[in-house]
């Protein structure tokens, strides 16, 4: 791994805890992790016919995508949660299935020297974080590998060497979504299991989002069953002086409308707005039933100030958005560019002040109003279209010189590859957050003449598997 690029401008965020050197047992990482499986929830344990008969001492080989580590037994792979490649690890078969085995970890046999200490009492237990037993150097090196061999198995030859962006390893999450149990405690899923785990704490959150989750909670567990929120989801901006609320609650909640809203305001005051969504009773989809305050907050980023609604994607790392935007715009210009996915326009209006016109398209409604304003008197134009829509519409328009993209985990899929391939733009900058659909559709544009130019690895999200890498494509 080389070009490693951490942001000077980040302070360092004080924990507790420290890496121990050596452990001669489990013991020395205290109950955080290994309380995780000897102690789950019933409803959290394995079957009694799922259970190997006896632990089994295995070799753990690498990592693989979604937070595992692979090993073997008796030629089957196995997957691993909380381990590291070169550690010997006592496990237990949970799941068979035909061409793999998923084993929970009893015992760390041999430590791995990038062991770390957890900074998080719920990690093993909590489902949102899968990687913080190890040292964030290690962290950097899994996900590079992980990049690597998926693009690898698709055919696609990564560069020898590949910038690695990343910054503050902890306190980064401009926006969480919590959820709340039946006493009305508010924590996250479990590693295992859909049962909601109460939190006391969330070093990766910014501390304003996790100081609002906990009162949230206190508001929750005084609240009358009915009148509770099932999940509340928070964002903030980087400087954690405005925060937008958004709470699923029931259709016959008991409450008046703004009663949680004011409620949590006064705890928090860095609440500028709230909102109560109705989840219909088939849990598919979600209505507003009512709004307090702001709808939207303003988020200083690469420069500018962008309006950022209720609902609307935003990038989620506050310590990185600037190194992100510099890596997808900086040094770029000519006549025309697009930006597909634009959300609200966080490369869109860097581009905007480099190119002669951008356009920028975007279908969620959550976003477009946003992205207008914030495009507002600039070089830009805010499109409101389907990616694939638009493509299919602007086969015969003028060429853009750069293209780029930036889709959900689903990647682009086979049309919108192919119509990338005819327009052939000079440039493409792919921003991928899922590596499995990155490598997919690599290959597809690759075959349409496209060469890669440049792989960045931008660590969006510390202690988690989750990856995003940056692609630029030439022709």
């Amino acid at each position: 791994m080389k070009n490693r690029r951490l942001n000077p401008a980040v302070p360092p965020i004080e924990r507790s805890g420290s890496i121990p050197r050596r452990c001669r047992d489990f013991v020395a990482f205290g109950p955080t992790v290994q309380s995780a499986w000897k102690n789950r929830a019933p409803e959290e344990q394995p079957l009694a016919a799922e259970r190997s008969p006896e632990p089994q001492i295995v070799e753990i080989e690498r990592p693989v995508y979604g937070g595992a580590f692979l090993a073997r037994i008796e030629g089957k792979a196995t997957f691993v949660p909380l381990v590291l490649p070169g550690e010997r690890a006592r496990v237990r078969i949970v799941e068979e299935k035909r061409g793999y085995s998923t084993a929970e970890l009893e015992e760390i046999v041999a430590f791995e020297r990038q062991r770390a200490a957890p900074a998080c009492g719920h990690f093993g237990a909590c489902g949102g974080c899968q990687y913080q037993h190890a040292q964030y150097a290690a962290q950097l090196e899994i996900k590079e590998a992980i990049l690597r061999e998926t693009l690898g198995r698709a055919g696609v030859h990564a560069p020898k060497t590949m910038t690695v962006l990343a910054g503050e390893p902890w306190g980064y999450r401009n926006r969480i979504r919590v959820a709340f149990d039946a006493e009305g405690n508010v924590g996250y899923r479990g590693r295992r299991s859909h049962r909601i785990g109460a939190i006391a704490e969330c070093p990766i959150a910014a501390p304003l989002l996790a100081q609002a989750a906990l009162h949230a909670g206190e508001i929750a567990r005084n609240l009358p069953v009915r009148a509770r929120p099932s999940e509340l989801s928070l964002f903030c901006n980087a400087a954690q002086t405005e925060l937008l609320a958004s709470a699923n609650v029931a259709s016959d909640w008991a409450l008046r409308d703004d009663d949680f809203s004011r409620m949590l305001a006064q705890r928090v005051p860095e609440t500028k707005g709230a909102e109560l969504a109705a989840t219909d009773p088939k849990g598919s989809a979600s209505r507003r039933i009512a709004m307090w305050g702001a709808e939207s907050l303003f988020y200083r980023a690469a420069g500018f100030d962008y309006r950022v609604d209720q609902g609307a994607f935003f990038q989620v790392n506050r310590w990185l958005l600037n190194d992100l935007v510099d890596r997808v715009a900086a040094g770029r210009s000519g006549g025309l560019a697009w930006d597909l996915f634009a959300g609200v326009g966080l490369f869109a209006r860097r581009l905007a002040s480099e190119f002669a016109r951008v356009v920028a398209v975007e279908s969620a409604p959550a976003a477009i109003e946003a992205l207008k304003e914030n495009l507002h008197g600039t070089a830009g134009t805010a499109v409101k279209s389907k990616v694939l829509d638009f493509l299919r519409a602007a086969r015969r328009k003028e060429r853009p010189d750069l293209i780029v993209v930036d889709p959900p985990r689903t990647g682009l899929g086979a049309e919108i590859t192919a119509r990338l391939g005819e327009i052939s733009a000079q440039e493409l900058v792919y921003v991928s957050c899922d590596p499995a659909t990155l490598a997919r559709d690599l290959r597809a544009l690759l075959s349409a003449g496209y060469a890669i130019d440049d792989i960045a690895l931008a660590d969006l999200f510390p202690q988690t598997f989750h990856l995003e890498s940056v692609v630029r494509l030439r022709r």
